[in-house]
């Protein structure tokens, strides 16, 4: 860490960041600053490109042009260090992504002692610290198959944490799970935003996000339509695009 680094606020930024599928654009011209503590809720319909910027932040997209940083340095330029770059980023997906055959403690301790060369003692109790955290020490011994998806999903950010990372990217996380279950991931959530993890969050979640969050940013035809303070955003939404969607969701 230089000291300019250190006292630069921004981790991420996308400077005009284009990608295509295809024919099909999917972010067109995105420009975004990620300050460091800021937690950013990422909404907009289906199919706009949330997902896909989330995606391109630690490089598990690639951009047909633009720029993204994070931490000062470059992720489209990184090459063989986007490994290291991508210890520093924890992401949770829809699905848990938990080996099946591990226990809850395996799957958290892995990580950091083949990729950050933590000792297994270290690596477990720091695990047990994170199962805590996430409301779960009793099941650091059962097989992910043995929990509910709300455990599963919380092992998975815990897992993410395990690896200390910088930021947090969150993609739809409470989208497969069933209603009751809900809750007890956005109070995880919501104690990480409060503890000043840096995060960017797509979520239809809108409560989560007037709740939580710095900046609702709004995504819509792979443009970024609008961007406010969650207050701001749902009582003076701007565009009509965004109108809609906070009608939409607020009266559903």
């Amino acid at each position: 860490m230089g000291a300019q680094e250190t006292r630069d606020g921004h981790l991420v930024e996308l400077k005009d960041v284009r990608k295509s599928f295809g024919t099909n654009l999917v972010l067109d011209g995105i420009d975004l600053t990620v300050m460091r503590g800021e937690a950013i809720v990422i909404a907009g319909p289906s199919g706009s490109g949330k997902s896909t910027m989330l995606r391109c932040v630690n490089a598990l997209e690639t951009i047909d042009s633009g720029e993204i940083t994070f931490d000062g340095r470059s992720v489209s330029t990184a090459g063989k260090s986007i490994y290291k770059l991508r210890a520093e980023i924890g992401m949770v997906f829809q699905s848990f992504n938990l080996f099946p055959h591990k226990t809850v403690l395996d799957n958290i301790t892995l990580g950091p002692v083949e990729i950050k060369d933590v000792s297994k003692g270290e690596a477990r109790k720091r695990a047990e610290k994170l199962l805590e955290r996430v409301g779960i020490p009793e099941k650091a011994n059962a097989l992910p198959n043995d929990l509910s998806g709300g455990q599963q999903q919380r092992v998975a950010i815990a897992r993410a944490l395990a690896m200390e990372p910088k930021l947090m990217l969150f993609d739809e996380p409470t989208s497969a799970l069933d209603p009751e279950m809900i809750r007890e991931v956005l109070d995880v959530m919501r104690d990480l935003a409060k503890g000043g993890m840096t995060m960017l969050v797509v979520t239809h979640e809108m409560g989560f996000a007037r709740e939580v969050c710095d900046q609702v940013v709004f995504i819509d035809d792979g443009k970024i339509v609008e961007q406010a303070p969650p207050d701001e955003f749902f009582n003076h939404t701007k565009s009509e695009r965004a109108k809609d969607f906070v009608d939409k969701i607020i009266h559903h």
